[in-house]
């Protein structure tokens, strides 16, 4: 069986949610990260900033925009351990300003992906992949970049099966 890893980004607190703003203790993208896990095991990172952004929302969503107006890579505290021994990524983030937050661009530059599979999914509030998928194959060259998978953030809790089935499907 081929070694799975899935990576992701997500944000607690603070957020977009159905037009207004609202504070979760688990991250959209973190609940559809332990889905997929369930449903096709492997292992399971959070990619984690060194510089936490702010807990405020709207100062957030501003500090996100700087970011990719920059094409910064913000530093990480952590990479996951032997990268080099999965074959199949589950990459996912909320799609900020139309594509990943800069510290996933950090995180998948550092490794040399060809071969892997790429699996992207996305948690917003109806812009959908945005252009990460198109991104995604930019910076994973060599790597087989699989269509990915937008849940809208707000029904995240209750995308379990749509999650696992997708996730099934894709590996």
């Amino acid at each position: 069986m081929a070694k799975i890893l899935t990576v992701y980004y997500s944000r607690k607190g603070e957020n977009y949610w159905n037009g207004s703003i609202k504070n979760i203790s688990k991250g959209n993208t973190e609940r559809i990260a332990e889905f997929i896990q369930e449903a096709v095991g492997g292992d399971l990172f959070e990619v984690d900033t060194v510089c936490p952004y702010d807990k405020d929302y709207y100062k957030c969503i501003d500090e996100a925009k700087k970011e990719l107006h920059d094409n910064a890579r913000p530093k990480i505290k952590a990479y996951p351990e032997n990268f080099e021994k999965y074959e199949i990524i589950f990459v996912g983030y909320p799609n900020w300003w139309g594509t990943m937050p800069m510290c996933m661009f950090t995180l998948l530059e550092k490794y040399d992906l060809t071969g892997k599979i790429i699996i992207p999914f996305c948690t917003n509030e109806g812009s959908g992949m945005g252009s990460s998928e198109h991104d995604l194959k930019k910076i994973c060259k060599g790597a087989i970049i699989k269509n990915g998978l937008s849940i809208h953030g707000a029904e995240s809790e209750n995308a379990r099966m749509k999650v696992s089935a997708w996730a099934k499907k894709s590996i």
